[in-house]
C-alpha cells in the first residue's frame, strides 16, 4: 500500500513538470538544433554503456546474495579473458566513437565560424546579406546596435527568419554571457574584447535571452526579448524604431551604462558614428586614449618619458595642452614605465643600463645640460686634476 501511495504522488509532479518548456531540446534556430543532436548522440553513446553496468549490478547482487544457495560458488577463479575484453573493448569504442562526433561538432558549430546553411538542405547564397548586430553587456541590460540599419534598441532584439545573424559582442563593465536557448548555444562578453556568434532563427515567436553569467546585484533581471519575425515584419520594426525620439550619442551612452535594474525596452532612431569601436576601446569619454590607439603607441616603441607632455593634458578634461598628433580627439596617458623597463618587458633587446643624452628641443622636452656633453665632463675632470694638484702643494707649503 505504501508503494502505491508514492506511485499516486508521482504523478502530480509528472504533470507539472510537463508543463516546463525544454526549449533546448524544442530550439528555433539551425545552430541550437544542431548543437541538441550532439547532445542527444553524446547522451545515447554514453548510456549504451551506462544502462548496462547499472542492470549488472542489479542482476549480479540479486543472483550472487547470501540467501541463493544455487548459485556457483568459484573461490579459485580469478580471471576470465572474455570478460576483460567486453569490460575493456566496450567502453573504449564508445570513447572512440563520442571523441569522433564531439571533435566534428564542435568545429562544425564554433561560433567564430559563419553559417554554411540556414537548414537542413538550405544553403546560405552568395546574395543573402547576414544582419549585423553589435551587442554590448551593460549593467544590467543589453544594448542592441544595427550598425546597417544605424538604429538601436535596449532589451529587444529583433531577426527575420531564415537570415544569417552575426553578432559581435562585449562588454562595458563585467564579464556577462549572452545566451539565447533557442537560437544558439552561450558565447561570454568581455569589457575591452570582442567575442563571435554566428546563428539564425527559422521559427517566427518570441523567445527569451538572458545573461548566463553572474554579474552583480542586478543579474537576476538581466532578461530581454528576441523576437524572430517574417522580412515584411521586420521592416516594420526597423521604421518604427526609426520613429523614435532618442539618438544614441557619446553623451547619452554614458548615461545608460550607469547600473540599472529593470529597464524597459527602449529605442533609438539613431546611433553616433563609430560608437561601438569607442566602447570595445574603452574610449567613450573624449578625453581617453583609445585601446587601439595606445596599443599602436606601444608597438612603434612607446612614447617613452620625455615625450609625457605631448599628449598628457594639464587637466584630464580638457585645456589647450590636450591637444595630440593623434588627431583632433582628446587623449591623456594614465601610466609610464622608464626605458629600461620597457625594452626588459619586450624580450627583443638587452636593458640599457643608462639612456644617452640627446641634443633634441620641442614641446614638452627639456634640452640637455651642457654638463652631460663630452667636452664639459673632459674640463670637469680637467679642473678635478688641477684641483688636486693645488691642494697637494697648498699643503707641503704649510708643512
Amino acid at each position: 500500500m505504501s508503494r502505491l501511495i508514492k506511485l499516486a504522488l508521482l504523478f502530480p509532479l509528472a504533470a507539472m513538470l510537463a508543463g516546463c518548456n525544454a526549449v533546448v531540446l524544442a530550439p528555433a534556430g539551425d545552430i541550437a538544433a544542431q548543437q541538441r543532436d550532439l547532445i542527444l548522440i553524446a547522451t545515447f553513446l554514453m548510456l549504451l554503456i551506462i544502462i548496462p553496468v547499472l542492470a549488472l549490478v542489479v542482476i549480479f547482487a540479486r543472483k550472487y546474495r547470501h540467501g541463493n544457495e544455487h548459485a556457483d560458488y568459484q573461490p579459485d577463479w580469478d580471471h576470465s579473458t572474455h570478460l576483460e575484453l567486453v569490460i575493456w573493448a566496450a567502453p573504449l569504442a564508445i570513447i572512440i566513437c563520442l571523441g569522433a562526433v564531439t571533435w566534428v561538432g564542435t568545429h562544425l558549430l564554433d561560433p567564430y565560424r559563419q553559417l554554411g546553411r540556414i537548414a537542413p538542405g538550405q544553403p546560405v547564397t552568395a546574395d543573402m546579406t547576414p544582419l549585423e548586430v553589435e551587442v554590448v553587456a551593460l549593467d544590467w541590460k543589453w544594448l542592441f546596435i544595427y550598425p546597417q540599419y544605424n538604429i538601436a534598441s535596449v532589451n529587444e532584439l529583433v531577426a527575420p527568419v531564415d537570415r544569417p545573424i552575426s553578432f559581435t559582442l562585449t562588454s562595458s563593465s563585467v564579464m556577462n554571457s549572452f545566451y539565447i536557448p533557442a537560437l544558439a548555444g552561450q558565447i561570454y562578453a568581455m569589457p575591452g574584447m570582442q567575442t563571435r556568434l554566428h546563428a539564425v532563427v527559422n521559427e517566427p515567436g518570441s523567445y527569451k535571452g538572458f545573461s548566463a553569467n553572474y554579474s552583480g546585484h542586478g543579474f537576476s533581471g538581466m532578461h530581454f526579448e528576441f523576437r524572430g519575425v517574417d522580412p515584411a515584419g521586420f521592416d516594420q520594426w526597423v521604421t518604427d524604431v526609426r520613429g523614435a525620439d532618442a539618438q544614441l550619442d557619446r553623451k547619452l551612452y554614458l548615461e545608460l551604462e550607469k547600473p540599472t535594474e529593470k529597464v524597459p525596452v527602449t529605442h533609438f532612431a539613431g546611433v553616433e558614428n563609430g560608437l561601438y569601436t569607442a566602447i570595445v576601446n574603452m574610449c567613450v569619454e573624449l578625453d581617453k586614449m583609445c585601446m587601439s590607439e595606445m596599443m599602436s603607441i606601444d608597438d612603434r616603441g612607446g612614447l617613452g618619458l620625455a615625450g609625457v607632455d605631448n599628449i598628457a593634458p594639464a587637466l584630464y578634461g580638457g585645456g589647450t595642452r590636450n591637444r595630440s598628433a593623434l588627431g583632433p580627439q582628446k587623449t591623456y596617458v594614465a601610466a609610464l614605465c622608464s626605458v629600461d623597463e620597457a625594452i626588459a618587458m619586450t624580450a627583443k633587446l638587452p636593458a640599457l643600463s643608462a639612456p644617452k643624452p640627446a641634443m633634441v628641443t620641442g614641446v614638452g622636452l627639456s634640452p640637455p645640460s651642457l654638463l652631460q656633453s663630452p667636452a664639459a665632463a673632459a674640463a670637469m675632470s680637467w679642473l678635478a686634476g688641477q684641483t688636486a694638484s693645488l691642494a697637494t702643494t697648498s699643503a707641503a707649503s704649510t708643512l
